[in-house]
Formats: C-alpha cells, structure tokens, sequence
C-alpha cells in the first residue's frame, strides 16, 4: 500500500454526493445520518440484521436514504449481492464493537473495516472518514489494539482518509445520573481527581464528521477532537450534577486497588476458565477509563495535556445533564456506560 494522497469529495451543486454510513444505529451514528441527510449527501446505511425496529434509520420517502441489512462479517458477499453496481464517493464509519472484549473487537473494529478497505475501489470511493477514539494513544486494550491496526491500515492504502479521535461521549459520562436522582452517592475512583476529559455531544461530532468529508484541511490526518470548555475531572462531574438537582454533594471513593485487584483475579482465573477471559477483559477496560485521562496524551511532558486537545462545538456536559434531568432527553448508554 502507499500512502494517500488523493483529494477527497469535490463538492458538486449538481449532484448529491453518496456516502456509505455505517454504525448508523448507534447514538453518534443517528446523528451523523442526521447531519448527512440535511446537507443533502445521499445515503446509504448499513445495518447489521436483528437490529430492533426503533433503532433502525427510516427513509423519509425522498429516496436519499437507504437502509441495507446486512452480515458485515462477510463484506465480500456485501458488496458483490446488495451493493453491486453501486458506487459511492466515501465510506464514514460510525461502527465500533459493542462490548470491546477480543474477539468482538477484532472482528469489527478492524477485521470489518479492512475488509470494506480493500472492496473502496470496487465501490468506487475516494474518502474514508473514520469513527476511532482518542484512548488509542496508549493503548492496553483489545479494542485499542484492534482500531490502532486499522487506522495504520487506512493511513497506508491509497484512500483519502480523515481519523477522527474523540474523547469522552455524553452517554459514556451519564451512567451516574439515575443513581443520584434516586438519592445514592456519586461514586469516583480514588479522589474524583485522578482523570479528566473534554466531553463532545453527538449533535456536535456528528457536524464534525460531516465537516471531514468538504474540508481539505482535515484530509490525510488523525484529529483528535473534544467538546467546548475546559476538562473536567469526575469530581467535577459530580458537583455539577448535584448543583443542578440543588442538593449537596454526596460522594464514595472507590479504591482504584480495589479495582486492580479483581482485574488480577479475574485475569487469572480467565486463564483456566475461558467463559472468565470476557469479564477480565471488560474488568481492565474499566479500569483503564477510571485511571487515564481522555485527552491529547503529551509525549514530550509525558502526561495528558487539556491544552493540547483540541475543543469543538457549543454543546456542554451540562446542558446535557439538565435535559436529562428534566427528561427531555434519555440516556442511551448500551454498553458505553462506566457505571
């Protein structure tokens, strides 16, 4: 493979531009749909069979939207069945594994997109715009490993890509709010101080993908992107929430000892009971978010640096925990929830 060096999407007034949107279900892939959909792109999305009605996309009868379902464990018979003699002029992958453990990781986080990688030039696309996460920095995890081997992938093939790597979701910071709403401590690793993050809504990435496929700045490069403001520290997150119910705080410190200890235990007990190695696995990667930061990692200072991580949007963690609050929004966590 050589590196790419091709232009991207020229914008056409004439002709919408087709993109082939996976991950289209998820909170950040509804949406980037969303956003395609109003700037005029025409799309089609790809949707993993079974998939419950409610989350599916639902075309809105002016033939822009197209839901394939599809086996994405077999993107050759994809592509030579449901989308044959289709063309399209870039691929944005909103698609991750749903649990993170090995073998879903590696299955779809990279085996998936290597697999749509190399069928680009039978399907006629120029651009991909990839969906990864700024956590890949230092990588300890299945899933890291996994996203890291494809974005190498796609930095070397011939198609313009743009990398985006955003740091913690709304929905990921959100697990917390019924628990306190119901009375209960907000709950923090060591003394609520020891990470910190530059949260992005899914209204906001999702502008910001869009923005990857119309500007040359963004193409052929890794942007790690945040929301607006400054970091946050889960300490913080917690007098938020709590200044917004108009309580006093009310917090309970979790050892991170604790937590690396039954990782160890269960590390090793999933060495002699393989049913164990999946909730070792999930163990570590919750022990990997309560202990590093999600942000831009510093190598010459040697730590994460706020400073560094870029801040894009107006949406703000607290705006989303007002509208929670006040239930004019939910929280979809699945499995993206640290608590």
């Amino acid at each position: 493979m050589t590196m790419a060096t091709g232009p991207g999407i020229e914008k056409r007034a004439d002709t919408p531009r087709r993109i082939l949107l996976l991950g289209a279900t998820g909170t950040i892939g509804r949406a980037a749909l969303g956003e395609l959909i109003s700037r005029g792109y025409d799309v089609t999305a790809l949707v993993r069979p079974g998939t419950p009605n409610g989350s599916a996309p639902r075309p809105a009868g002016d033939g822009r939207l197209r839901c394939v379902y599809a086996d994405l464990l077999d993107i050759d018979g994809l592509v030579k069945r449901q989308l044959s003699g289709l063309r399209f002029d870039a691929i944005l992958s909103c698609l991750a594994s749903r649990t993170g453990v090995p073998d879903d990781a590696w299955a779809i986080d990279y085996q998936v997109h290597r697999d749509l990688l190399m069928q680009a030039g039978v399907l006629g696309v120029e651009h991909f715009v990839l969906l990864s996460a700024i956590c890949v920095q230092r990588p300890r995890l299945a899933f890291q490993r996994a996203k890291l081997a494809f974005e190498q992938d796609l930095r070397q093939s011939e198609v313009t890509h743009s990398i985006v790597r955003p740091t913690a979701f709304f929905k990921s910071l959100s697990g917390q709010v019924e628990r306190v709403k119901a009375g209960k401590p907000f709950l923090v690793f060591g003394d609520g101080r020891l990470t910190a993050c530059k949260p992005i809504g899914d209204e906001d990435l999702a502008v910001y993908l869009a923005d990857c496929l119309e500007d040359p700045d963004r193409y052929n490069r890794t942007l790690p992107i945040g929301g607006p403001g400054p970091a946050i520290t889960p300490l913080e997150q917690a007098e938020m929430l709590f200044a917004l119910l108009d309580r006093p705080v009310a917090t309970r410190r979790v050892p991170v000892a604790l937590l690396r200890t039954i990782c160890a235990g269960l590390g090793a007990a999933g060495r002699v009971h393989g049913a164990l190695r999946a909730k070792a696995e999930l163990a570590r990667i919750g022990l990997y978010y309560a202990t590093e930061s999600m942000l831009v990692w510093n190598e010459a200072r040697g730590c994460y640096d706020a400073d560094l991580t870029p801040g894009f949007g107006s949406r703000t963690l607290e705006d989303h925990y007002r509208r929670l609050i006040s239930g004019e929004t939910a929280a979809d966590l699945r499995d993206h929830a640290v608590f």
